[in-house]
């Protein structure tokens, strides 16, 4: 029985609609956390230079969704954490860096570059997922569609942030630099967590890692004297959504990872700008049915479509039906 439900999961989340789906919703949700955090700053009164309260802010949500999946584990598996002593420093060690270290870099960088650039060097998050699984994984290699959709997909990231601010070139390490490392940082991880879940549960993986990152970032936002204060109806609320959308997204997120190849769901990620961009439009009370999201969108779209597209022995080409890692 367990056996055949295992199957079942796993031939689930192999399916590339299902597959698509999944993957969208995660950056959907991501995406929605652009304008929930900029309301949750309003909403705290936290200023856009106070990057302490900035790490406090991102640590009470951290913490608050890692605590949500580990209470959810408990309750729907009705099972006791049952780890090893190395599975537990492999845990914290994830959690530090890829909850930790990833937005330590990411509040300071973008605090220190406009929105435009950082949306655009955020997505080198998925250049580096599908080189770094071309040199680690021998069925995960680079290839000619891959780089036609990782291509495509940043043209289509370009477009949706097209701005003056694209026309003046300038970078500094603090800044476009640090957004870079934070990238970085997310590719290296989630090939870290994807081999992680070879032996432990996904909830588990997920629900440990964001709570102690999220401790790690509470404590030093307040060691550098930051504090969220102003807790209200509308504040809190903002807070727990943004709890959710995390411990949902990264869950989902990693359960692709575990039974997909790395470049095929990586891909998805220049979703999350496009997303981005359209609800904050949304939310923030801009225009969103502009052509340039239209055609970003398209890019995207196109983007992904050459990265699941593949050839098959018989030299007939159509997206990838199963995959067994």
């Amino acid at each position: 029985m367990i056996e055949r439900e295992i199957t079942e999961k796993r031939s689930k989340f192999q399916d590339p609609l299902f597959v698509m789906l999944i993957a969208s919703l995660c950056c959907l949700l991501w995406g929605s956390a652009y304008p929930s955090i900029k309301l949750g700053y309003v909403a705290f009164n936290i200023l856009p230079e106070d990057i302490a309260s900035k790490y406090v802010f991102a640590g009470y949500r951290f913490t608050l969704a890692g605590l949500l999946l580990l209470l959810l584990f408990r309750t729907v598996r009705k099972q006791r954490l049952k780890l090893t002593r190395r599975e537990w420093a492999s845990l914290g060690a994830l959690g530090v860096l890829q909850t930790g270290l990833q937005y330590m870099f990411f509040y300071v960088g973008v605090a220190n570059t406009t929105g435009v650039k950082g949306s655009i060097m955020n997505a080198t998050t998925t250049f580096f997922s599908v080189v770094l699984a071309h040199f680690i994984y021998k069925n995960d290699k680079l290839s000619q569609n891959k780089i036609v959709g990782c291509v495509l997909g940043f043209v289509g990231v370009i477009i949706v942030n097209s701005h003056a601010d694209l026309l003046t070139f300038s970078f500094s390490l603090t800044g476009e630099g640090f957004v870079i490392i934070a990238a970085l940082v997310f590719s290296v991880t989630a090939i870290y967590a994807k081999r992680l879940t070879a032996t432990i549960d996904v909830m588990i993986i997920t629900g440990i890692s964001l709570f102690v990152g999220g401790v790690v970032l509470t404590l030093l936002g307040l060691s550098l004297g930051g504090s969220v204060t102003h807790f209200t109806l509308a504040s809190t609320a903002n807070l727990i959504y943004l709890a959710l959308l995390s411990s949902v997204a990264f869950c989902l997120w990693n359960l692709l990872l575990k039974y997909n190849k790395v470049g095929k769901v990586s891909v998805y990620n220049f979703l999350i700008p496009v997303f981005g961009a359209l609800l904050s439009a949304l939310f923030l009370g801009e225009s969103v049915l502009e052509l340039k999201n239209l055609v970003a969108l398209l890019f995207v779209s196109l983007g992904i479509y050459m990265v699941n597209r593949v050839v098959s022995a018989k030299g007939d080409k159509g997206l990838v039906t199963n995959y067994k890692p």
